[in-house]
């Protein structure tokens, strides 16, 4: 549906969504319903935030759940609306929304994990090499994320981290040899795997 202003709105329906939307709206019914027989919500509590759109004041303290509301909202389920300005088909537009999460992640990991923030440098060059070191990490941390889906390891990147801070290697040479050897500490079961999925 093309808007006034050159925008469009595309509008999907899921039953998955659907079945999402009711269990949603089944949760805070229950706890709003709960709320309402205490007796302790007041006009205050009375907005559009979550589940309190379906409250209904009457006189003066009363209050109720309006079950006409429930009704009318319940007809939305399963539908999705996305608006946007490009040309792009409308199956793109929400195939790319759909990834939208990713993005989000990426961003929180590098804020987190990578801790890409606070930034402590003034100069251009050191912030540039800053960032760009931070989504180096960001890439090798979605490979290792790509490795532990492939082998089916069972535990997340930031387990890996844990485990990896007690994996120790030593190198040694040995009184009649010129040549250095490696070793690594033994290691529990998890390590091992870890340690067959990224060197091996």
């Amino acid at each position: 549906m093309k808007k006034s202003d050159g925008t469009r709105l595309i509008i999907t329906y899921s039953e998955k969504r659907r079945t999402k939307d009711f269990y949603n709206r089944k949760k805070g019914l229950q706890k709003l319903r709960q709320k309402v027989k205490t007796g302790k919500l007041t006009k205050a509590s009375i907005n559009n935030r979550g589940y309190n759109k379906f409250l209904v004041l009457k006189g003066k303290v009363e209050i109720e759940i309006d079950e006409n509301k429930i009704q009318e909202d319940q007809v939305w389920d399963g539908l999705k609306g996305y608006i946007t300005n490009t040309r792009l088909p409308a199956k793109k537009i929400v195939d790319n929304y759909r990834h939208l999460w990713q993005i989000e992640k990426a961003f929180r990991i590098s804020k987190t994990d990578l801790r890409i923030r606070p930034i402590y440098h003034y100069r251009k060059k050191r912030i540039e090499a800053h960032i760009c070191i931070a989504f180096a990490a960001y890439t090798i941390y979605k490979e290792l994320e790509r490795l532990l889906y492939k082998h089916k390891a069972g535990f997340s990147s930031k387990r890996v981290a844990e485990l990896s801070h007690t994996m120790y290697e030593f190198e040694y040479m040995l009184p009649h040899s010129k040549k250095k050897e490696k070793t690594i500490l033994k290691m529990n079961d998890e390590q091992q795997l870890l340690y067959n999925i990224i060197c091996k």
